[in-house]
Order: structure tokens, then sequence, then C-alpha cells
């Protein structure tokens, strides 16, 4: 297999990581947006997120194509959740099923835990019912990445004519004191 390398995402990318998501956008219930964001505000949200989120691109070694992209994001917006965060994983459609999610995700995990991020957790849409727009593959995979399932919204997401449900996955990253080191911004950890 093709060597697949990882690095911080940069402004740079907004087009080639656009490109990758408006597939999910268009085409399935994955993400309940519903309209494919211009360049410009997927510029805005890379430059937020590395405020003091990693955001990070997997790519080839041969071509630099990049292939896929996570991030991390406020779990809540309140000073006691700092140490919770929420991730978010696309990947290439034609590059689904060959590692690059995981090797995100634990690249993810290792940046969230050097910022003393204790809990990651994922929204997942999900169904009882499969369809074309919406399988359950990101449940599964969450499920094998030791994530646990806390919660199930049902019909929280409409999408396509469709309702979806949604589910809440965690993962504990590191011990729960009752004096918990800083969570450290990401953009101080790259400079």
């Amino acid at each position: 297999m093709e060597k697949i390398l990882i690095r911080t995402a940069n402004v740079n990318d907004a087009a080639a990581l656009l490109k990758i998501y408006s597939y999910y956008v268009e085409n399935t219930a994955i993400t309940f947006e519903w309209a494919v964001p211009t360049v410009e505000e997927f510029c805005g949200r890379i430059k937020h997120t590395l405020e003091k989120f990693p955001y990070i691109v997997a790519y080839r070694e041969s071509d630099g194509e990049l292939i896929g992209y996570a991030y991390t994001s406020p779990f809540k917006e309140r000073a006691a959740y700092d140490w919770s965060v929420e991730s978010s994983i696309y990947v290439k459609k034609d590059c689904r099923k060959m590692g690059i999610g995981r090797m995100l995700l634990e690249e993810l995990e290792r940046l969230s835990a050097s910022q003393n991020i204790l809990n990651i957790n994922a929204c997942i849409a999900c169904t009882d019912k499969e369809d074309e727009y919406l399988t359950n593959a990101s449940v599964h995979f969450h499920k094998k990445m030791g994530y646990s399932l806390v919660g199930k919204f049902h019909d929280s997401g409409f999408k396509f004519g469709r309702w979806y449900d949604m589910v809440w996955m965690e993962k504990m990253l590191g011990k729960h004191t009752s004096n918990p080191q800083e969570v450290i911004s990401f953009k101080s950890m790259i400079k």
C-alpha cells in the first residue's frame, strides 16, 4: 500500500478538503448539513478550529493528494467542559476502508491527549434501517476504536425527506482527577 502521511491542515487545504466533504453533504446523511459551504466559509472553519484544536489531513506521500481530514471542536462552550471535545473525520469517498480513518483518529486522539483533553466524543448519524444515504459504518468503526455508546437521540436530523437518529459515543483519553491539568491550546503546540 502507498505510504500515507498526516500533517496539520492549513487554509490552503480548504478547496481540496471541501471537495471531500461536499460528497458527504450532497449524497449522504453522515452530515446533517444540507448545503455545501463556500471555500471561504470552509477556510474560516479551518482557521477557527486551529485557534485551539487540532485539524489534520491525511495525504499520499507520492503526489501530496489530500485523502482525508479530521478535527476536534468544543463539546460545549462552558469552562467545565474544557476537557471534552467532539471529533469529526472525513475520508475521500474512494479511499474508504484503507485504514485512513483509523490513522486520522489515532493521531487526533494522540494530539488531544497531549493537550490534556480527557474525553473525546463523537456525534454520529445512525439509523435502524440502513438506506442509500446512511449506513451504520461509523458507529461500528468507533466501537472498534474503543468508543462506547452513551446515548441515542431519535429522529433528530431530517435530510433527503427522512428522519435519522444520532448517537453519542465517547472514549476516555486520560485519568479524571480532582485537579486536572490545564488544557493546552493546539495553536501554542504548533508554533
